[in-house]
């Protein structure tokens, strides 16, 4: 949900994905781009490997836990770089982080979606660049997580969220 003040360019965005920002066509080429680049980065650090997952949930090497965490340390670092120097997003609108609540929910959810990961090998980041890797019986995995999902989005006001 998009809530925009009249007159200025605040906004306050809880989906972004809900966003028109009126690029068509080839104006979103570079998002093409960027995904596939993104993708190239994960073939090369070995983060679509099932093997390489396998080995993080057996507690059998670092490699896995390095990537996540190296992940994490820069998303906090820019988070607190946003925070600190008001940064704006690229259509100018100030960014706006809200705060989270914690819900049991939340627990329940990451079980279930660490249990997939580790028997599928594959969490959503991954599985693009698993299926252009050549991967199609990733498909399967993709298809289930859409319709998890929808499921989700089906049933969420009956669950512990």
């Amino acid at each position: 949900m998009q809530v925009l003040e009249k007159n200025t360019k605040d906004a306050v965005c809880d989906a972004p994905n809900s966003q028109d920002s009126g690029e068509r066509g080839l104006a979103l080429l570079k998002y093409l781009i960027l995904g596939i680049l993104f993708g190239i980065v994960f073939v090369k650090a070995e983060i679509i490997s099932w093997f390489r997952i396998q080995e993080m949930f057996r507690l059998d090497s670092f490699h896995m836990y390095g990537v996540i965490g190296s992940a994490i340390v820069t998303g906090i670092i820019s988070i607190q770089l946003i925070k600190r120097f008001q940064i704006k997003s690229t259509s100018g609108e100030k960014i706006i982080i809200p705060k989270k609540e914690f819900r049991k929910g939340q627990v329940i959810g990451g079980f279930i979606f660490g249990l997939g990961w580790a028997i599928t090998g594959a969490c959503p980041g991954p599985l693009f660049a698993q299926i252009g890797s050549g991967f199609t019986v990733v498909l399967v995995t993709l298809l289930s997580a859409i319709a998890g999902t929808w499921v989700y989005g089906k049933f969420s006001d009956m669950l512990p969220n």
